[in-house]
């Protein structure tokens, strides 16, 4: 269906939703992988697959796991990993070191800049809900200022943030 629809890619947690279990064992998490996979790669048109190790967003702060982890993922089949959390240059360096799948990180407090990332070999950068979430921020500010002062000041910087979007979209 993801295919039907026109997606590109698509990614597989191994996160369990389970607050006192968070992370699923590896045995179930590679089945996982490797039934997405088998999905995502069938047929004339190709999802790109990315595998994501949770350990590091769920309190399992062990890197030598989450690259066995990977590693498990890309003999699975993914094509993309992805160990969200990891922010530390010398954790990024090793786990690069570690697999031969192009490798995904999140922006985070601490992540060193996009041009070190790519001096590393990081192929792709991800924002999560950053960019949504700075909008809420100053969504909240311009509803507080109004609220609570009575006054428009957020008005210059809707004007910049309009201007910019008509650019961006012309």
């Amino acid at each position: 269906m993801a295919r039907e629809a026109g997606l590109a890619g698509c990614s597989i947690e191994d996160f369990t939703r389970e607050p006192a279990n968070p992370i699923y064992p590896l045995d179930q998490a590679v089945e996982r992988v490797a039934a997405a996979a088998r999905a995502a790669h069938e047929g004339p048109v190709q999802l790109v697959l990315t595998a994501r190790a949770e350990n590091h967003l769920h309190g399992r702060d062990d890197l030598t796991d989450t690259i066995s982890r990977l590693q498990a993922y890309q003999e699975a089949g993914a094509d993309v990993l992805y160990a969200p959390g990891i922010s530390r240059r010398e954790e990024i360096r090793d786990l690069l070191a570690a697999v031969a799948r192009p490798v995904n990180v999140l922006a985070r407090p601490g992540l060193p800049p996009v041009s070190e990332l790519a001096e590393l070999g990081v192929s792709r950068i991800s924002v999560g809900g950053a960019f949504a979430f700075a909008a809420l921020g100053a969504l909240v500010e311009a509803a507080q200022e109004l609220r609570e002062r009575g006054t428009y000041r957020y008005l210059e910087r809707s004007r910049a943030g309009a201007d910019a979007a008509r650019r961006a979209f012309k």
